[in-house]
Order: structure tokens, then C-alpha cells, then sequence
């Protein structure tokens, strides 16, 4: 099933600074073959909801092998079945 979900990776107890773990993460997510945009929040991907999941799953593996122990995830989904719909015809539907 083709979606487009909004993915936010916190990890937890490293500190009030998490970007350096959100460059790793950000790594994975750009060479993924996925559709992506990172946001201030977060990041848009779109694609297959089986692929967006298992790269969710692999940000986390990685966050794991640099010792994080605690990972907060948000994940919310959109889909639609009437019709083909990118992150870009949405937006433009609003604009």
C-alpha cells in the first residue's frame, strides 16, 4: 500500500542536543530510494508502507549500534485508493 507518512525519531538520554544522531539517521533516509523531506520536526517519505516501516526500523538498528538505548518514535500515515497522490500533489492541492 503506497503512503506517505511522517516519521520523528527522538533519542532518548543523550543529551539536550540530538543532532548528531539525526545526521545518522538523516544518512539512511537519503539513501534509501524513498521519496523524502526532512522538516524542522521530522520527515516526510513517501512509498510502500512496508519500506517506510522497515527504514524506520533500520534508523533505529543504527541509533542502537551508537549506543543509544531509548528511542521515541512518531509515525502517523496518509494513503489513498481513489487516486495516485505524491507529497508534491498534495501541497499543490492547498496552494
Amino acid at each position: 500500500m503506497k503512503v506517505v507518512a511522517d516519521l520523528c525519531i527522538v533519542p532518548m538520554g543523550v543529551g539536550p542536543s540530538v543532532s548528531p544522531y539525526v545526521r545518522e539517521i538523516k544518512a539512511i533516509i537519503d539513501a534509501s530510494p524513498l521519496t523524502a523531506e526532512m522538516h524542522a520536526n521530522g520527515t516526510n517519505i513517501e512509498g510502500e508502507l512496508s519500506e517506510i516501516c522497515a527504514l524506520a526500523e533500520a534508523c533505529e538498528a543504527r541509533l542502537a549500534e551508537l549506543g543509544v538505548d531509548r528511542v521515541f518514535f512518531t509515525m502517523t500515515f496518509s494513503s489513498r485508493r481513489d487516486k495516485v497522490q505524491s507529497m508534491a500533489d498534495k501541497l499543490k492541492a492547498v496552494s
